[in-house]
């Protein structure tokens, strides 16, 4: 019995996972067309003691190709305690001496204005009220933003007419093995949600890198209904906007559109984050997401466990070698394909050890996700 509960675990898992790969193909990379921009973005970055991060971002602000004139940036304040917004002005101060940048009005600071359980979505909405264009993208403090980013967007638009965009995110400092395996994690994700796209069954977005038209938002009455968890501004935005139209809802699979962003630098802190991405999981009400979970854990029980299957001899282990074999094959392949979308191959040398050490990681995160609050940015907050 043991033996066959394992080898269906396992092959559950081999066809969830090779439908995925199937489903990152089915996923075109967008190509640019240097099209004349048309598009009018308002861009919202929610901070709170993000000093250290900021620099980098506005750097990157301040040299996105698009014209200044057609966007605006949004920084919302949640409260620091350092820094900050001291840091925002001296960087913008130091920049309007540069004479390719003009002080204008694409950048502003406003406080967030806290209503519910959810300071993200609080900052967001916030935001949303003084946006003076429909488009909004929603990034994070510490990100970093290409040069073409705006364009990658605007062309997709121009070319789709989508309602709300799923944008690619990682990490970008793959410098010791804990952000190594943080890159292999994300990477997985990533993949995930492109084959997701793919299998015309969206289950999965970032907030880091999320777009969607600032009328749509209203017409769903935003994070309503879920703003009692204090994550998922990005799950739960993409399941109400795929209610009014599936269709309009893509994934802009473009090199020039990737956000990147900084892994945590201890094995606490990466705890605590994934501690508060599983916290919205049994919250959402997206059918294939909860599949995708639970075979995505029996996968992983079933690889941790299968030492004490073969010490009581319930399965022969030549099988289970053949059935460890084909989930971290197939593991290897989706991540293979998405890191070299990303071109992030180089870590995937990191991977023998990664998956010998992920599903532990794995099912202890969704165990102790059943029990424990989380802490984020100096709060704890409710599972």
């Amino acid at each position: 019995m043991m033996a066959f509960i394992f080898i269906i675990a396992i092959l559950l898992y081999l066809f969830l996972i090779g439908s995925l790969i199937l489903g990152f193909d089915r996923v075109e990379d967008f190509k640019l067309k240097d099209l004349k921009p048309k598009t009018k973005f308002s861009v919202i970055v929610p901070f709170r003691n993000e000093a250290e991060n900021l620099s980098q971002l506005l750097d990157s602000i301040l040299q996105l190709n698009y014209p200044k004139l057609m966007f605006e940036v949004i920084l919302v304040d949640d409260d620091s305690e350092d820094d900050s917004v001291k840091t925002i002005r001296k960087v913008l101060d130091t920049k309007s001496f540069k004479k390719d940048f003009t002080r204008t009005e694409v950048i502003k600071v406003i406080k967030n204005n806290r209503l519910s359980n959810s300071p993200k979505k609080d900052a967001i909405n916030t935001a949303i009220k003084v946006a003076q264009h429909d488009w909004i993208i929603t990034t994070d403090a510490d990100c970093t933003l290409p040069k073409y980013w705006l364009d990658a967007f605007d062309e997709f638009i121009q070319t789709n007419q989508p309602n709300c965009i799923v944008a690619p995110v990682t990490y970008n400092d793959p410098y010791s093995f804990l952000k190594r395996f943080q890159v292999l994690d994300i990477l997985s994700l990533q993949g995930a949600t492109i084959g997701g796209f793919g299998i015309k069954l969206p289950f999965l977005s970032n907030g880091a890198n999320l777009a969607y038209r600032k009328s749509i938002f209203q017409s769903v009455n935003g994070f309503s209904g879920n703003d009692n968890l204090a994550s998922g501004d990005d799950i739960f935005m993409l399941e109400k906007l795929k209610k009014i139209d599936s269709k309009k809802v893509l994934y802009l699979k473009s090199y020039q559109a990737l956000v990147t962003t900084k892994s945590v630098s201890t094995l606490k802190s990466l705890i605590q984050q994934r501690l508060r991405w599983a916290s919205k999981t049994s919250h959402n009400p997206n059918w294939f997401s909860k599949v995708v979970g639970l075979v995505v854990f029996l996968g992983n029980l079933a690889c941790i466990t299968i030492l004490p299957i073969l010490v009581f001899g319930y399965v022969k282990p030549r099988i289970a070698v053949a059935l460890l074999v084909i989930k971290f094959s197939i593991d290897f392949l989706l991540l293979f394909k998405t890191a070299r979308f990303f071109k992030q191959e180089n870590v995937l040398f990191s991977y023998v050890w990664s998956c010998i050490l992920y599903p532990f990681f794995s099912v202890y995160i969704a165990v102790l996700s059943l029990f424990k609050h989380y802490q984020w940015k100096g709060r704890t907050f409710k599972k």
